[in-house]
């Protein structure tokens, strides 16, 4: 059996941050990785830098074969193949970023509890035990598919992760899923030429941002010909000669409908990745989504071992998961004050076009919390360099806005404050305490744009 002063479960962002940290002080740690593919973790191989990659490259193919779906195609190919050497040599980087530290030990394999301080990694046939005095889970999650008739069975269907595997540019893709991750899909796949049908079961559009705002992107995406349809219930998919035939039905009303497509993208949510760790064996508890449950400093139910990332089930930001580095160096090594409850309001950005950025309260939320707001509208239009991003479609100028909403009470000396914007995702969290402008709270930066 080896022995290291820490463990860390999974190869993500916080976990290799920290692991650099540790060793940096003179631990001896061990990083385990079920798959040398996913180095780097989520954000790196299937997530926010591929995902970011393919959208800039939607964008040029919109410009130059706008409505020209043939030669989007090639395009479409072509930066796929950038994507993939894009990938290729960031997850390199941290594989060397990993291998050239002193007291690092890379394992791959798949790890599993044996008790609170003791992990089995399996590798093919070979089995190692290992014994940590801290254990740390930076596991991440995984593509949650639903539970609908052919939908296992179907070879057309895929989530984020394995349609930016596929080179071919579908001519029809269906979306089931109005989150960030089913629109910025969309609005990538409609700039390369596809023709885009959006399905999302609740009965608002983008229901947790103002109205105005929501509305504001609906009419950008159908400028974009990206069909939303609210109130979708998904019945069955099946597969037929042509591609994929999706049911549904209206669940304001009961009526049925058909969609034919050639691809089918399932983008409702991620889950913990926890069903293979054994974690009973451990001690550690999981909430009935399987996330692994921790206090405000991440410690979860067994002595010793920590979760950090997605893992733990909240909002499933890269930039929380280095902030959850944050917090256990301070636990570790500091004064112990860092904790998840001193990091809000957390921001986020989804990388449609126009792109759409939210801090803090809505208007809605600040006037049912009793707060006397004042609410600043400014149009992207009256923003020069705003007129010079719309050099395809002049007309959504008048549609395309920024909103600032500044609630604040000031008997209280609370001044919550939030950004919007539909036309440029580089902002700047401002927290008018006592007339002073700070930044993100704890350092959060939405990822990944320049200024971060």
């Amino acid at each position: 059996m080896k022995q290291y002063d820490a463990i860390i479960i999974g190869f993500g962002k916080g976990g290799k941050l920290l692991a650099a940290e540790l060793a940096e002080r003179n631990w001896k740690v061990a990083i385990v990785e079920r798959s040398p593919q996913m180095y780097g973790g989520t954000c790196v191989n299937v997530g926010c830098i591929p995902t970011k990659a393919l959208i800039h490259e939607s964008e040029y193919a919109e410009k130059r074969y706008y409505d020209d779906y043939k030669n989007q195609s090639k395009l479409y190919a072509l930066a796929v193949a950038r994507k993939d050497k894009l990938v290729s040599f960031l997850r390199e980087k941290n594989y060397e970023n990993v291998k050239n530290k002193p007291n690092i030990t890379l394992y791959d394999g798949t790890a599993s509890f044996l008790s609170e301080n003791t992990i089995r990694i399996v590798s093919g046939k070979d089995e190692t035990i290992l014994e940590g005095k801290e254990i740390f889970i930076n596991t991440g999650s995984t593509p949650i598919l639903p539970a609908i008739d052919g939908l296992k069975e179907s070879k057309y269907v895929y989530t984020s992760e394995t349609l930016l595997q596929s080179n071919k540019l579908p001519a029809h893709l269906l979306v089931i899923g109005g989150g960030a991750v089913g629109l910025e899909f969309a609005t990538m796949y409609a700039g390369f030429g596809s023709h885009v049908t959006l399905l999302e079961a609740g009965n608002r559009f983008l229901p947790k941002v103002d109205r105005d705002i929501a509305a504001s992107m609906l009419e950008a995406l159908n400028r974009k010909r990206i069909n939303v349809r609210l109130n979708a219930r998904v019945q069955s998919v099946y597969d037929t000669a042509e591609g994929i035939t999706l049911t549904y039905t209206d669940s304001a009303n009961g009526t049925p409908y058909y969609l034919k497509g050639d691809a089918l993208l399932v983008a409702i949510g991620r889950k913990p990745m926890t069903a293979e760790l054994n974690l009973e064996k451990a001690g550690i508890q999981t909430d009935k989504r399987g996330a692994i449950v921790v206090d405000n400093q991440l410690r979860t139910t067994a002595p010793h071992v920590w979760a950090l990332g997605d893992v733990k089930g909240d909002e499933q930001f890269d930039y929380l998961s280095i902030d959850d580095f944050r917090i256990i160096r301070n636990q570790l090594f500091e004064n112990k004050k860092r904790s998840t409850k001193d990091r809000y309001p957390i921001p986020f950005a989804i990388f449609t076009d126009p792109p759409l950025a939210h801090i803090g309260l809505t208007e809605e939320e600040a006037m049912k919390n009793g707060y006397s707001i004042h609410v600043a509208r400014i149009p992207a239009a009256m923003i020069p360099r705003a007129r010079t991003l719309h050099s395809i479609d002049p007309e959504s100028v008048r549609y395309a806005q920024s909103y600032c909403r500044h609630p604040y009470r000031t008997d209280s000396g609370l001044y919550p404050t939030l950004c919007r914007c539909t036309r440029s995702n580089q902002y700047r969290s401002i927290n008018h305490e006592n007339g002073t402008a700070l930044p993100f709270p704890a350092g959060l930066h939405f990822h990944p744009p320049q200024h971060e």
